[in-house]
């Protein structure tokens, strides 16, 4: 059982900056693959990142190639995400959520992700 709480969202102008953090409960957090997703109102939930359990693999939607960055640390069962540029269209809550798997391997496919943190809303303007 993994439990997520993320934090770090708030309302940012366009061309700004905002890092995400996502604190894990539980054992064993570098067996899990992690991701980062976005929801915005009447869109479905996507994928923005993904990071294999070593940290060593990592998977971004075009969207978010070149401008956010996802890291984790093991020690103290983190992951982060760095948002630069950010734009209108960046707008949404945004999820972290966890999947048991080998340590090497990312999971791109949102239905695969077993856990997930409540939440935490970006908001950008123009």
């Amino acid at each position: 059982q993994v439990q997520l709480v993320e934090s770090g969202g708030g309302l940012v102008q366009a061309g700004g900056s905002l890092r995400l953090s996502c604190a894990a409960s539980g054992r064993a957090f570098s067996n899990y693959a992690m991701g980062w997703f976005r929801q915005a109102p009447g869109k479905e939930r996507e994928l923005v990142a993904t990071i294999s359990g070593t940290g060593g693999s990592t998977y971004y939607a075009n969207s978010a190639k070149g401008r956010f960055t996802i890291s984790r640390d093991n020690v103290k069962n983190t992951i982060s995400l760095q948002m630069n540029s950010l734009q209108p269209e960046d707008t949404a809550v945004y999820y972290c959520a966890a999947k048991f798997t080998s340590t090497r391997i990312v999971v791109i496919t949102t239905s695969a992700y077993n856990y997930w943190g409540q939440g935490t809303q970006v908001t950008v303007s123009s």
